[in-house]
């Protein structure tokens, strides 16, 4: 109900919706309607029943609501129009087809930003796990290592990674842009990587970039190092000092 404040100023409780498409969705699904054949007659009526009611409460009529109002009544002429228009080969025209796909459009749409709002909400109150290092260092202390599992991640493994590309000056100041055939594949990559495992017990993550000579070529190279721990073939050893990384063949029993 309306509350008076001060200098008369009422304050309005009237539904709000995001557009016109909104509010004729909001119509479509509260009376169960089917949308591919929507009775224009009750929806047009109920669209200008919400425009008449936020004028009389002086509340500003949007231009699009306008439009959409202007295309309704529009659509209602026609259909009661006793000719009615055809197509090239003398089929009927549905005046409201081309209203319905945007009902259509914008409800597809509706549904995947409510779907991010509803994954973002979620995300957002997780918790962390609080034993999560507890038990990281249970696993670590398992495998009779002495360095900490958790320094392990993509993260760090990147920073790696980036710094490689530095000092090669992989990184092209040059703002042109070539479209170049692309000579590289992840199968390719990672037969290299495993040619390079195989004559050492293990080796350094920097030096397998080592014979890489472009940006393209490092980033394929490296996407490959990810697919190989992802698929439990390699293993990243973390080494002595700072963001040390050596890779090594995963064995059959730790497979």
């Amino acid at each position: 109900m309306s509350q008076p404040s001060e200098n008369n100023v009422f304050e309005i409780a009237l539904p709000q919706f995001k557009g016109p498409f909104d509010l004729l969705l909001f119509f479509i699904e509260r009376d169960e309607l089917d949308i591919y054949d929507i009775p224009i007659h009750k929806i047009t009526a109920d669209f200008l029943d919400y425009i008449h009611k936020m004028r009389e409460f002086n509340i500003e009529v949007a231009s699009e609501f306008i439009l959409v109002a202007a295309t309704l009544m529009k659509i209602k002429a026609q259909m009661l129009l006793p000719r009615k228009q055809l197509d090239e080969d003398g089929n009927e025209i549905d005046p409201r087809k081309e209203l319905i796909q945007k009902i259509l459009e914008y409800k597809k749409y509706k549904e995947i930003s409510d779907y991010l709002h509803n994954l973002e909400e979620e995300q957002y109150h997780k918790v962390k796990r609080t034993a999560a290092a507890y038990e990281l260092k249970e696993i670590a202390d398992l495998h009779r290592t002495e360095l900490e599992m958790e320094n392990v991640n993509v993260s760090k493994l990147f920073k790696v990674f980036e710094k490689l590309l530095q000092q090669k000056r992989l990184r092209e100041d040059d703002t042109t842009h070539q479209i170049a055939f692309v000579k590289y594949n992840m199968i390719e990559e990672k037969e290299s990587i495993f040619q390079k495992l195989a004559s050492k017990s293990k080796i350094e993550f920097e030096e397998l970039f080592s014979t890489i000579d472009t940006k393209l070529h490092a980033i394929y190279h490296f996407l490959s190092i990810l697919e190989l721990v992802q698929e439990a073939r390699i293993t990243i050893i973390i080494g002595e000092g700072m963001n040390n990384f050596w890779i090594t063949l995963k064995t059959t029993d730790e497979a």
